[in-house]
């Protein structure tokens, strides 16, 4: 009819028509970077918490470690820094067992990523948008929880016991910044074993390797004058040494910056060299699978 109005042909140029964009897409990010670490850090605390095998044992096992050590070099070596120091090994002692509790939970991290590895959520975590800092963050975070769990544990126990804190309440917090702190290096040395092996077995086997000997040939049990004169050299070189002396001087010395600054300052660069490479490797893993 000739009143009808023609139809009217779709353009690109209409609104309700826009142009296809031609082009790479950027993943949509609609959370803050704080938002991915803490979906990081929740996620890896709920997996904690509904294993009652880590919640039992991060509990048992400061005051295990405590009290074995205590009793067992207490008796052999505790007259000889009693005199050397001026102080009870038990005192001595539980800087020495705040920074062992660190250092187990911290190897203990890469288990965790080869787990997510096997059971493919490894998989599901590097196709999202998130940021790999964010993932490596809220994971490491979830672990420190940990770390300061036992070590407090590890003081209140220690002060039950009859050892003294310099420092008092602040130091004793500042204990446990310090095993944060020092844990951190090997968890990101924990990850990046997870990653390079991607094998429960070996990630555990690689950790354990390091963790004990570093352990004993360090100043945690015993002052580094009373080792063999290779050991002293070793020791010296040990990043164990490091976190001890640090919360060491806390529990004995009060704070003495002269002392603390350089044992600081190596376990700042030891984090940030480690965790760097962790999450450069973390970052591969994702491009290797776009």
């Amino acid at each position: 009819m000739s009143g009808d109005t023609p139809a009217r042909t779709a353009t690109a140029e209409d609104p309700q028509y826009p142009e296809p964009t031609v082009g790479t897409v950027e993943p949509p990010r609609s959370t803050s970077y704080l938002a991915e670490v803490w979906v990081n850090f929740k996620r890896w605390n709920l997996k904690a918490l509904r294993n009652p095998f880590i919640v039992v044992g991060s509990v048992v096992q400061p005051v295990v470690f405590l009290l074995l050590f205590s009793e067992v070099f207490g008796g052999v070596v505790g007259a000889a820094i009693g005199d050397a120091a001026g102080v009870d090994y038990l005192t001595y002692l539980v800087p020495a067992i705040v920074v062992q509790v660190a250092l187990i939970a911290a190897s203990s991290s890469g288990i965790g990523l080869v787990n997510d590895i096997e059971n493919g959520m490894f998989e599901k975590v590097l196709v999202t948008p998130m940021r790999r800092s964010a993932v490596f963050l809220g994971k490491t975070l979830s672990e420190m929880i940990r770390v300061v769990v036992q070590g407090a544990l590890i003081v209140v126990l220690g002060v039950l016991l009859g050892a003294t804190v310099e420092t008092g309440v602040l130091g004793a917090v500042a204990m446990l910044g310090v095993a944060v702190l020092f844990s951190l290096w090997f968890t990101a040395f924990s990850n990046v074993l997870a990653l390079v092996t991607r094998d429960q077995e070996s990630t555990i086997i690689g950790a354990n390797l390091l963790t004990f000997p570093l352990l004993f040939v360090s100043s945690a049990f015993l002052p580094i004058e009373a080792l063999p004169g290779w050991m002293q050299v070793v020791a010296r070189l040990n990043p164990i040494t490091y976190g001890v002396d640090a919360t060491r001087t806390l529990m004995l010395e009060g704070w003495d910056w002269a002392a603390l600054a350089p044992d600081l300052a190596v376990l700042v660069a030891l984090d940030v060299v480690l965790g760097t490479v962790a999450v450069v490797m973390l970052s591969r893993a994702s491009s290797a699978r776009v």
